[in-house]
């Protein structure tokens, strides 16, 4: 390609991103290398590579792919990396702003980086009890199909750490029930507010935490009566909140960015 690329790497709870700005650096997209950057061990290293570029009906739009190649449609780990990037490089003033993606445009507030909240608006949240057959695990799995912008299968397990979640997630997540595929939540509940999860992600295998997961899963809980209106998400790294009124509402997910470093790709 013959490119230099600047990019910084960022993480939400150690689901890591590389970020690219697109808006004041020109991109040549033939055959950009999504799946070498995303590679820990031939590339950077990320579960999803962020592209940000100037919007028509938001402060910025930001594209999400995923570690294979795939497009997201959002995600809310990395839409809190974003803002964070935009007002340290300082190509937004407002510690408010909104991001599209293709799923929409979510308004963000920053508080300070420990506290970025995303606004995800209400789009008639719904949650189906799905029974999947999984013939490779000889076993039928139980749980509850949302969608947020983006696809999400919760269940609800006793303990995460004796379910096999890598290769029950594997088996969901491209089960012909979802066609596009499904991001697979694995929620134990700790109390009315507080649980814990771990995610398994469409396109970049089981990750560290999950925004939009954490959104899905307390929203099935609420809408079933097993979770209150604020609830604490724990992951392996740290904690997200979670607030939602219900049906109608918009949901709120507060919780950090960081940034790792800085660097440029030569292409």
């Amino acid at each position: 390609m013959n490119q230099n690329l600047r990019f910084t790497k960022m993480h939400g709870l150690g689901n890591d991103f590389i970020v690219i700005d697109a808006a004041t650096q020109q991109i040549k997209w033939n055959h950009f290398p999504f799946r070498k950057l995303a590679d820990r061990h031939l590339g950077i290293g990320c579960d999803q590579i962020l592209i940000i570029d100037q919007s028509n009906s938001a402060d910025f739009f930001c594209r999400i792919f995923n570690a294979n190649g795939s497009e997201a449609e959002q995600c809310g780990n990395g839409l809190r990396c974003v803002a964070r990037f935009l007002n340290e490089k300082g190509l937004h003033q407002s510690l408010k702003m909104t991001i599209e993606t293709i799923a929409g445009v979510f308004p963000i507030e920053i508080k300070d980086f420990d506290h970025i909240r995303v606004t995800i608006p209400a789009n008639g949240i719904e949650s189906s009890t799905l029974n999947l057959q999984i013939p490779s695990l000889k076993q039928t799995i139980n749980g509850s199909s949302l969608s947020l912008g983006n696809p999400h299968f919760i269940i609800r397990v006793d303990d995460i750490q004796d379910t096999d979640t890598n290769r029950i997630g594997a088996a969901i997540s491209t089960h012909p029930a979802f066609p596009n595929g499904t991001n697979v939540g694995f929620m134990q509940i700790i109390n009315t507010n507080q649980v814990r999860l771990c995610t398994y992600e469409r396109g970049a295998g089981e990750t560290n935490a999950c925004g939009s997961n954490a959104c899905a899963a307390v929203a099935s809980g609420i809408l079933d009566g097993s979770l209150k209106n604020s609830v604490n998400v724990d992951f392996k790294y740290g904690q997200l909140l979670i607030e939602w009124q219900g049906k109608g509402e918009p949901v709120y997910m507060t919780g950090p960015a960081v940034t790792v470093f800085d660097g440029e790709l030569k292409l």
